[in-house]
């Protein structure tokens, strides 16, 4: 071959290797058999092909073209689709797509951290009838993969696809998400198509774009830090080694392995040296003390000779931190952090006649271990369920040091933007229902600029206008003060109302349906329901009371206190008797429990103590217990203070 033939060979090497090269039309996940399009908007249907190649999209008796530009992009876009399917769409180019079952109604975005994330499996233990009767081929869920990009908006997601509502499929949804789907179409008789782009303990700056960090500076910086993969990598080595390490060691330690012949997970070990010991219930509170490390916790159960061999389900509540649990030393399940709920399934002849012995191994690397009380602990064999709180027995495996937290790379600033929602920008939406604060509340005072900036910035990049933007007000948790005190919970949730500042947004609140010990409370149908009424006003332009009452004005009037409100709907009431949760302070800034009475649609509000009064603050703490104002349509008070002390 001569030279100049090489030369030319070579250069036809690299055009094609290093160029962009389509080929076949490909479209994004989101386009895809079962999808939901937007009704009544302009619709866009895009995807990529070879330079220059002419694309026909055929879709309701109509054909919209399109040429694939230099960068392989084209689309087209419809135009008023009418409600209803399900539809076939062809998408022809060298090659032809045919996309099936596509159904025309509204398209929401759910998003936040888990709370949204939270799938409809988590919460079944309340929910088995709804799952049970949920089929519905006009509600469906698309899962965005929880993905990270520091360097780059992503042009699609690596996987992901459409399902329909049924009772296997729905396990997967979004439990808000689902609820409140079902209402908006119990009402409209419309599809719905839920979009969750959500990871559990993210903050508000990792689903921020770059352009809207720089409002933020040292988010900004952490942002552009975490563009080098090779700190990544080393942050991620780093942590793997030395979590391996600290486990290796408790393991070598824990003095329940150091018999091979009968560990501490075998029945037949004699334990009546180990310690009484009432549970649920935290370490701290029993002999074992505020110490890190791995407890052993033993429980003896008889059972029937009806009952032997018999498949079961034990329930754990929640424990903290990571448990290996056994029964008549049989492994039958374990969870490596404290968040989801324990529920083993137990096969068939592990359980004999007799004695039973249950052992859990408890892990806890940091702050205060435990059985988390107000949680269901139980063994439930047919239709027979035997309570397992009360006297178990403990032994202490091995006391270690504090395990220092790891580095969670996806929640850092812009990531989640960049990986999960910039591939969703093309596709037309109704609106977002974002459930998230958690992550910032140690940050709360800052939330009031961070929140309001993540929406207008999601608007920017969607630019559909200021679409419906609703979320959900942090709900209740954690200990409850027996006395007025300051909160960071309280302060976001005081920065989150303010957000409604921002037009075309709305806020359902749920202070009554939290649990104090768990951050992830299991009603999630109520959330769904109050999102749906905030959507039927702000969405669906609905003349209906979306909310309860949010704290307006004060007026002090001698000893006294008026407080005013708007959204009271049609009147204030007071459920369970007297009001509660309301405080008041004079100049020397002391709040003390206060006596409140509904006039009208006002608050009064006084105390004994306090002869001048100068301010207010009402469900402030991180769980108000017994906060019970609402407005007559059933909608409770949003937390408020009227200083800024």
């Amino acid at each position: 071959m001569s030279r100049k033939k090489h030369l030319l060979s070579g250069m036809l090497f690299l055009m094609i290797f290093v160029l962009p090269a389509w080929g076949a039309v490909r479209l994004p996940r989101l386009i895809s058999d079962g999808m939901v399009l937007q009704r009544s908007a302009e619709v866009k249907i895009w995807g990529w092909a070879d330079v220059n190649e002419k694309v026909k999209v055929s879709f309701l008796n109509k054909v919209y073209a399109a040429t694939a530009g230099v960068d392989g992009q084209w689309s087209v876009v419809m135009t008023g689709l009418p409600a209803g399917g399900p539809h076939t769409m062809t998408i022809t180019g060298t090659n032809t797509i045919v996309i099936k079952n596509i159904l025309i109604g509204d398209v929401w975005i759910c998003s936040g951290q888990s709370n949204m994330e939270l799938p409809m499996e988590r919460v079944r233990p309340i929910y088995e009838a709804e799952i049970a009767n949920c089929e519905n081929a006009n509600i469906r869920h698309f899962s965005v993969p929880q993905k990270y990009d520091f360097v780059a908006p992503q042009a699609d997601l690596s996987a992901g696809k459409w399902e329909p509502t049924n009772p296997q499929t729905i396990l997967k949804f979004s439990a808000a998400g689902y609820f409140f789907a079902r209402e908006l179409y119990a009402k409209y008789k419309v599809p719905i198509g839920l979009i969750n782009a959500s990871l559990g303990g993210s903050p508000a700056e990792a689903w921020m774009s770059a352009e809207a960090l720089q409002e933020f500076p040292a988010y900004y910086q952490e942002a552009q830090r975490f563009k080098d993969a090779n700190l990544i990598r080393q942050i991620e080595t780093d942590d793997k080694v030395r979590i391996d390490a600290w486990h290796a060691q408790l393991r070598a330690k824990d003095a329940g392995y150091q018999n091979p012949a009968v560990s501490w997970k075998a029945p037949e070990l004699n334990s009546s040296d180990w310690t009484p010991i009432s549970l649920p219930g935290y370490w701290k509170d029993s002999g074992l003390g505020s110490v890190n490390g791995a407890a052993w916790f033993r429980r003896e159960i008889i059972l029937s000779d009806a009952l032997a061999g018999q498949p079961a389900l034990l329930i754990l509540g929640r424990l903290v931190d990571a448990d290996s649990t056994f029964i008549n030393g049989a492994f039958v399940g374990t969870t490596s952090y404290q968040w989801p709920p324990r529920r083993y399934a137990v096969s068939p002849g592990i359980l004999k006649t007799g004695k039973n012995v249950i052992t859990v191994r408890l892990v806890n690397s940091s702050g205060q271990g435990g059985f988390v009380p107000e949680k269901q602990y139980a063994l439930i064999i047919g239709r027979q369920t035997f309570d397992l709180s009360g006297q178990w027995n403990y032994r202490l495996g091995a006391v270690m040091p504090p395990l220092a937290g790891q580095t969670f790379i996806r929640w850092k600033p812009l990531g989640l933007y960049n990986g999960m929602l910039a591939p969703l920008l093309s596709y037309r939406i109704t609106g977002v229902i974002w459930y998230q604060g958690e992550a910032n509340a140690g940050r709360a005072l800052e939330y009031r600029t961070l929140f309001p900036a993540m929406i207008q910035d999601w608007r920017r990049s969607w630019r559909q206008g200021d679409f419906p933007f609703l979320f959900v007000q942090l709900t209740s948790f954690m200990a409850i003060q027996e006395q007025p005190s300051e909160s960071n919970w309280a302060l976001l949730r005081e920065s989150q109302t303010k957000t409604l500042a921002i037009p075309n947004t709305a806020m359902a609140v749920t202070i009554d349906i939290g649990e104090t010990g768990d951050i992830h409370p299991l009603n999630k149908k109520d959330v769904g329901i109050r999102l749906a009424r905030a959507a039927l006003r702000l969405a669906y332009g609905e003349k209906i009371v979306h909310s309860g009452p949010i704290y307006q004005s004060m007026q002090i009037a001698d000893d006294k206190i008026i407080i005013s409100f708007t959204e009271t709907g049609s009147g204030l009431v007071a459920r369970d008797g007297e009001l509660r949760q309301f405080a008041i302070a004079g100049a020397d800034r002391k709040f003390v429990w206060a006596k409140a009475r509904i006039e009208g649609n006002q608050i009064v509000v006084w105390s004994e103590q306090v002869k001048s009064p100068v301010a207010v603050r009402y469900a402030w703490a991180d769980n108000p217990l017994g906060a019970n104002l609402y407005n007559r349509e059933g909608l409770p008070a949003s937390p408020f203070r009227t200083d800024e002390w």
